[in-house]
């Protein structure tokens, strides 16, 4: 997994201008960042913090504070030819945001991109959390799973005009045949008619001089044939008729069927579920609530701690006087900025560990409710699409019994009407015998067999017509053959990207960290720390109605004893130093997982203390191979440690 960066294929200005104006502990300043790193050096307490929080404040970031004694605060952002500008404001207690900043949404860089200690990927490794659940948060893996059915849908659709080109590709052969044998009695029925006609002629040519008095048996004879070709076609017209009513009741039976299968649930049942959809909605926007305002504490408490100057009032901020020395010095205590008292500082971290374990109990339990909520919003769904698919079936059968009645009732007339074709014939034929000499005897019969033939001839060379355009049909649907199979397999395609986006996205992202930790690991050189890594397990779960497979990773630690015996170790026994290395690879490896370079060009590291300056400078000559800007803020002598040629700030 390459993701080094190469400035010159990346259209990233050279330089960003942040101007501030009231966020965190900053009255206003003005900064400029050239591409590349950037080092915010000072003591502890020196707005650092906050200058990275007016960062994020501009790009869009909703985990900043505004300054206490403010009621308004600013951070604009020059960034080539563009400004950003994002306002906060004091209201009723909490903090408004407008402008327009350089994010609309700031979730990829919240989570990967902005890494102050509240990061949430730096505390995910520390803490134990789900790490999955984490780097696949960004992705919404509902939406790709109903894409996956839409696409699903489309290639069984594709399949089954494929498999309909295929019985008619298999029908061809019996078509040909029929076609060859219907060919061949017209020709024999060709030749059997031009022999009757000749011996009609024949017989006609002798009676010639009695024309005049057979005028009236000709009539009739024309008459029969008019006839007989009248029942010919009613006949025809019923077995079409009776094929049609066939047709009709194989498919009422089919529709039958699928009305019998569906069921439409009761009204009962359906308030339930929307009463229960309503209430699992409102109980997952009050846990929304609460987790924002738990997170909230939590940042606002880890900015007491880390920058308690930025919450004093205005006139605590010159750094004369013991309160401003209580706070400069390193001490065990905080002073409250709302009353003033003294807390102890392990008080206020005790605190902010039990906030964090109950924003974690909070998240778990929204997770618990939006799948109970997804389940009966399919539920509901299910219910609704068989109830709608329910009364379609419903019309459809009602539809195809008035059709099959019409079409019996058509039966019974075409019947009555041939019958009454025939009584006619019977009657001609009996007057013809009363008219017909023995002269002319034969006469009726030779007719009869004209008539005949050319019923069956017509006959013939209509069903041969009918078999050709048949064929000529399943030809040109043939041709539609190309066309699909190219269209079911770019459907295939899609299907097999979409059934591993989810797959490939994991395996990339432990993949990164891996790789990534590796490297460090050999770079930063820790005592007998050996490897750490993250180990990718797949399980089966439920997921509302359906069953999943649900991947886990699992982080693995490996140590070495002073003779070289390796042995497993776990996350809690690492030091604090190396506890932070990992859990800023681990970050590393969303943002590149996720392509948040191409979101946004800024990362940003602060609260860096627990690693030694060494391996500070190291580490930040490792992420500066991935990062267009990268702004840290560190202690003086960490500062010191990081090779020059960086961009260094320490006056803000």
């Amino acid at each position: 997994m390459e993701h080094r960066l190469d400035t010159k294929k990346r259209d990233v200005p050279e330089e960003a201008t942040l101007v501030v104006d009231n966020i965190g502990g900053i009255d206003e300043t003005a900064v400029s960042f050239q591409q590349g790193v950037t080092v915010l050096s000072g003591r502890n307490a020196t707005n650092r913090t906050s200058l990275l929080q007016a960062i994020m404040a501009a790009l869009g970031s909703n985990q900043v504070s505004l300054k206490a004694d403010a009621t308004e605060g600013s951070a604009m952002l020059e960034f080539g030819d563009e400004t950003y500008r994002r306002t906060l404001q004091r209201r009723n207690g909490t903090i408004t945001t407008d402008g327009e900043p350089y994010l609309d949404d700031p979730e990829l860089a919240d989570l990967f991109a902005f890494l102050l200690e509240s990061n949430e990927a730096r505390r995910a490794v520390a803490r134990g959390d789900d790490l999955r659940e984490l780097i696949m948060r960004p992705v919404d893996t509902a939406a790709i799973r109903s894409e996956i059915e839409q696409y699903e849908q489309r290639k069984r659709e594709l399949d089954d005009q494929l498999a309909q080109l295929d019985d008619l590709e298999g029908r061809l052969p019996d078509l040909e045949a029929k076609r060859k044998r219907v060919t061949d009695e017209i020709e024999t029925l060709e030749v059997d008619l031009e022999e009757a006609r000749a011996k009609l002629d024949e017989t006609n040519v002798n009676v010639e001089e009695r024309r005049e008095e057979q005028s009236e048996l000709e009539t009739k004879l024309d008459e029969v044939r008019t006839t007989r070709s009248e029942i010919e076609r009613t006949r025809e017209r019923i077995e079409t008729e009776r094929a049609s009513i066939e047709a009709l009741e194989d498919e009422r039976d089919q529709v039958r069927d699928t009305l019998e299968s569906l069921s439409t649930g009761d009204e009962t049942e359906i308030g339930r579920l929307e009463a229960e959809i309503e209430t699992l909605q409102a109980e997952k926007a009050d846990l929304s609530e609460e987790i924002s305002q738990l997170q909230s504490t939590i940042q606002f408490n880890e900015q007491l701690l880390d920058e308690p100057e930025s919450f004093l009032e205005d006139e605590t901020e010159t750094n004369d006087g013991p309160l401003t020395d209580q706070l400069l010095d390193d001490s065990e205590t905080v002073t409250c900025w709302t009353c003033g008292s003294s807390v102890a500082r392990e008080q206020i971290e005790t605190t902010v560990e039990q906030l964090r374990t109950a924003r974690q109990e909070r998240l778990e339990e929204r997770s618990e409710i939006s799948a109970e909520l997804n389940d009966r919003r399919e539920t509901l769904s299910t219910i609704n699409e068989n109830r709608t698919e329910y009364q379609q079936t419903q019309r459809r059968l009602e539809s195809i019994e008035d059709e099959i009645d019409r079409r019996s009732e058509r039966i019974e007339e075409l019947t009555e009407e041939r019958e009454q074709l025939t009584e006619e014939i019977d009657a001609l034929e009996a007057e013809i015998d009363a008219l017909e000499t023995e002269e002319q005897s034969g006469v009726l019969d030779q007719h009869k067999e004209v008539n005949q033939l050319e019923f069956k001839l017509e006959r013939k060379e209509r069903e041969r017509d009918e078999i050709e355009d048949e064929i000529s049909e399943i030809e040109s649907r043939l041709d539609e053959r190309e066309t699909l199979e190219a269209r079911r397999e770019d459907v295939t395609d899609e299907l097999t990207t979409l059934r591993t986006r989810i797959d490939q996205i994991e395996a990339d992202a432990v993949d990164a960290f891996n790789e990534h930790m590796e490297n460090l690991l050999e770079t930063l050189r820790y005592e007998n720390l050996e490897r750490i890594w993250i180990d990718r397990t797949t399980r089966e779960a439920r997921e509302g109605r359906r069953k999943v497979s649900k991947s886990s990773f699992d982080l693995k630690i490996v140590r070495s004893t002073d003779d070289g015996a390796a042995y497993e170790d776990t996350i809690d026994h690492l030091s604090e130093s190396e506890r932070e290395v990992t859990g800023l690879v681990f970050a590393l490896a969303g943002y590149l997982v996720h392509d948040v370079y191409e979101t946004v060009p800024f990362m940003l590291l602060d609260s860096l203390e627990a690693i030694d300056s060494e391996r500070i400078a190291a580490l930040v000559e490792y992420f500066e191979s991935y990062v267009p800007y990268l702004i840290v803020a560190l202690l003086e002598e960490d500062a010191q440690a990081v090779e020059g040629g960086h961009g260094v700030i320490t006056d803000i």
